[in-house]
Order: structure tokens, then C-alpha cells, then sequence
């Protein structure tokens, strides 16, 4: 229309070319404005039906403003209860969409996130996260376990470690497998308030002595996270969910969860982070360049503690229970802890190596440590506190409840435990297939009929006679008597 009027066409030329009515046309070019921007510049202001909570308003404001974290459905329930029949539950949407507007419009501030800028070498960030909702099992029994996640966070190179509890010793293992998988140090590493690996109970201001000793160790300098603030570790948090749904795909793929060994699980974790890592070979060769240089050996994954053997033969460590040799009674030794096993030294002698308790087990003991006495004590075996410990297989159990129905309780408790020294100092595969040869023929039991069976199974097999015939040497004096011919 503006078009036709600027080439000096009439109103109802302008009007007719552009398809509306000459009246309209007259508004337009008075107004001198677009018809969609006065569309765009009406705003209604006012409302098509009444308010049902206008009048109750200024009470859910008074809630508001004492708790802004009040939720809608909470505050309509109770302008129910407090007025039955005036409010129905269809309104509920009504509710909710006056207060979304209260709070845009007065609530409280929302928090700000920040994005940040990373540099190359400069930062990595490392957590735990679990594995459990995958459903891997390794032969057959489910393997509950959590991985120690490490994260760059300029390239999102990433690796991890398998692991049992969140303890030093586990993030200890975890970071230095990582930087020596990396091959270089970054400037600094970031976890969060890892209570009982990082940060000392009743300072969370200061990182322990160990943890501290181990960045120092690499020289890296320690950050921790603000509490409930996970997104402050934001790229390690992100690279959790994206892994374990990688590991899912990647086992849906493989069409099992099962794996014979754990070795077997590792190399499948390990291919699988070789293949997340190769898309970030780029920004990973410019971390690389700058990564400081890793220091001639690592250190130690352990924590050591100084604990007295009791007078029961065992030693606490960690709240957890183990049985030590009973010649250790009552002296002092030092235990190292790592992540999946405890070392025993006394005397900077190396006594015994334990597997570490994890979980719901609170105790392990090993009846090889105390057999002998438990030989010269039978009384004391039936209400031993550890006495479960103390059936290394499920036969030996059924053998001491069969012997509990044949004698009395000192005698049966006497008998098991010469069948149990036989496996202490025979071996034990070897007498649980006695035993289970005895059980499935219905044979009376005793540690005599035992080591009688064990004695024929375990016999040296007849040596066979050799007869060897004595050498002639007609033959060799032959051959001389020739050679001496072809040399003449």
C-alpha cells in the first residue's frame, strides 16, 4: 500500500492493490505503522475471568516470603484444608501458574552458574561413582564395585580405576595409575569433600597429611569443591553418566554382563576408555605439551598404623577384625593398608599378606592361625564368637553339624578340629573331597577315617622297576679296529 501511495496512486487505488478496505487503508497510513507492529504492541492488561485466589493471595504471599521454597502443591492443600469445599483440584494448574509468575516476577534471586574457561595441563578432576546399576558379574556372582574416575577437563581425556570404598588408599591407587597411564602431571587436581580420603573430620579446611603428601609427591596442587555442589565439579560429574551409559551400551553390544575373570572386566573398562579418548586427540596433544613431567617412581598407595595384637590373636584395623599368627600375640605391628589387601610387618619383616575386608563383612579369620590351640581348647570352639570363620567350606559346616548329632558337644567340637588341623597341615582342597566323599556315602565321620582317606589319596605312586642291560663294547672295538684299517 505505502508502495502505491509513494508513486502518487489514490487511497482506493493503494486500498484495492493491496487487498483491504479503504478504511483500513486510511487508519494505516495515519498511524504510519505496520499492522504487525501494532499487534505486537497490544498488550491485554486485563483479565477474561475473575481470580479464585485473590482474596487468599496475600496469605500465600506471607508463606512465600518467610520460606520461598514452599512448593504449589503444598501451599493448595493447605488453602484446602484450611477452606473445605471453596478450592477443588482442578484449580491446582491455576495455583501453580500464579505462583511461577509470583516468583519471576517477586521471588528471591536465582543462583547464577558461571561458565569458565579451560586451559591446557592446567586442571583435572577425579571422583568416585558406582557401578552397581550395571548388573556385572564376574562368573556368575555379582560384582558390586565403584570406579575411580579421572577427568582433564580442557580435553576430557579420561580414565579409571576399579575400587571398593571411597578411601585414601582407593583415590591414592586411582590418581597415580592415571597420571602414570597419562604420562605427565597437570598444574593442579580437583576432587570434592571426599570426608573420608580427603579432608580431615574436624578441620574440612585443611587436607590431610597423607593426601597433601601425595600432591606434593607430583607436585600438584590440591582444590576440593564447596559442599553440595557437585557442579563445581562439573566435568568429571557430566563424564560419570556419559561412562557408565558407554559401559551399558558397550555390554548390550557385547550380549553378556558376565565376565570369567576381573582381569577380563578390567581390559574390557580399558578398551573402552582407549575408544572415548580417541574423538579428543587434539585438544589431548596440546594438554600433553604442557603437562609437567612425572618424578622417578611413584609412591606408596598405603596408609600405615601401629596396632598390638590381642590376647584373642587378632588386630582391629579400620573397625574391621583379622587374625594375625598367635606367636604375634601381644606385640606391636605395622600395618599397611592398601586399597584391596593389609600387610603385616613386624620387625621390618613382612609377616602375612590379608585380603581387606570391604563392605558389610566385619571380620576374617583364618583358622591356620589358630588351630593349634583351638586343638588344646576344643571347650571354647562351640561358642567362639568367629566360629563361621573357622568352616572354610560348606562341607566342613555339614561334617560339624552331622558330628554335633553323634556326640556330645565337647566331643564333636574335639573331632572337627583334628579334621580341621588335617586341612591346616595337609591340605584343605584335599580333605573337603574326603569329606564330601564321606558325606554323599553316608559314612560314619571321625578325623582317624579322615586322615585314613587322605592318606590313600595322597600316597606316592609305586615307583616302576627299571631294568637297564649292560653295555657290550664288542661293537665299539669293532669301530676302531676299522677306523685304524682306513687310516693305513
Amino acid at each position: 500500500m505505502k508502495r502505491e501511495l509513494h508513486q502518487d496512486a489514490s487511497l482506493e487505488t493503494a486500498a484495492a492493490q493491496a487487498g483491504m478496505d479503504p478504511k483500513t487503508a486510511r487508519k494505516y497510513r495515519a498511524l504510519d505503522t505496520l499492522p504487525s507492529e501494532i499487534k505486537a504492541a497490544r498488550v491485554r492488561e486485563w483479565r477474561t475471568r475473575d481470580d479464585p485466589f485473590e482474596e487468599v493471595w496475600g496469605t500465600v504471599e506471607g508463606f512465600l516470603e518467610i520460606n520461598p521454597g514452599l512448593k504449589a502443591k503444598t501451599l493448595f492443600d493447605h488453602l484446602q484444608r484450611s477452606d473445605p469445599g471453596r478450592f477443588s483440584d482442578g484449580q491446582l494448574r491455576t495455583f501453580q501458574r500464579k505462583m511461577k509468575f509470583w516468583r519471576a516476577t517477586k521471588g528471591p534471586s536465582k543462583e547464577i552458574y558461571f561458565p569458565q574457561t579451560h586451559h591446557p595441563g592446567l586442571l583435572s578432576q577425579s571422583d568416585f561413582t558406582c557401578m552397581n546399576s550395571l548388573g556385572v558379574t564376574i562368573a556368575g556372582q555379582p560384582f558390586n564395585h565403584l570406579i575411580y574416575h579421572y577427568v582433564l577437563s580442557y580435553s576430557n581425556w579420561e580414565t579409571g580405576t576399579i575400587c571398593f570404598s571411597e578411601s585414601f588408599e582407593s583415590l591414592s591407587e586411582g590418581l597415580q595409575h592415571a597420571l602414570w597411564t597419562l604420562g605427565g602431571v597437570p598444574q593442579a587436581h580437583q576432587t570434592d569433600r571426599l570426608t573420608a580420603a580427603v579432608n580431615k573430620p574436624d578441620n574440612p579446611e585443611e587436607f590431610t597429611r597423607m593426601y597433601q603428601g601425595l600432591l606434593d609427591h607430583y607436585g600438584l596442587i590440591g582444590r576440593r569443591i564447596n559442599s553440595r555442589c557437585a557442579h563445581e565439579n562439573g566435568d568429571v560429574e557430566q563424564r560419570h553418566y556419559r561412562f557408565k551409559d558407554a559401559v551399558d551400551q558397550a555390554l548390550m553390544l557385547r550380549g553378556s554382563r558376565d565376565f570369567a575373570t576381573r582381569a577380563a572386566y578390567e581390559e574390557f573398562l580399558t578398551k573402552l576408555f582407549s575408544q572415548l579418548n580417541s574423538g579428543r586427540t587434539e585438544r589431548f596433544r596440546q594438554e600433553v605439551k604442557v603437562l609437567k613431567a612425572l618424578p622417578p617412581t611413584r609412591m606408596d598407595s598405603c596408609t600405615k598404623l601401629m596396632v598390638r595384637v590381642g590376647p584373642s590373636s587378632t588386630i582391629r584395623v579400620k573397625h574391621k577384625v583379622y587374625s594375625v599368627p598367635s606367636r604375634l600375640v601381644g606385640e606391636q605391628v605395622c600395618i599397611r593398608l592398601y586399597a584391596e589387601r593389609l600387610e603385616v610387618w613386624y620387625g621390618q619383616r613382612h609377616i602375612e599378606t590379608i585380603a581387606r575386608l570391604r563392605g558389610s563383612d566385619r571380620h576374617r579369620i583364618d583358622y591356620r592361625h589358630m588351630i593349634d590351640w583351638l586343638i588344646r581348647k576344643p571347650g571354647a570352639f562351640a561358642a567362639y564368637r568367629f566360629r563361621d570363620d573357622l568352616f572354610p567350606t560348606s562341607r566342613f559346616r555339614m561334617v560339624y553339624d552331622a558330628l554335633g548329632t553323634q556326640h556330645a558337644p565337647t566331643k564333636a567340637s574335639r573331632e572337627y578340629l583334628q579334621i580341621l588341623h588335617l586341612a591346616a597341615r595337609e591340605n584343605e582342597a584335599a580333605v573337603d573331597d574326603v569329606l564330601q566323599t564321606l558325606l554323599d556315602d553316608l559314612t560314619t565321620i571321625s578325623a582317624p577315617v579322615v586322615a585314613k582317606h587322605l592318606q590313600e589319596r595322597t600316597a606316592p605312586a609305586p615307583m616302576p622297576s627299571v631294568e637297564v642291560a649292560a653295555v657290550s663294547l664288542h661293537g665299539y672295538d669293532q669301530l676302531l679296529a676299522h677306523t685304524r684299517e682306513a687310516r693305513t
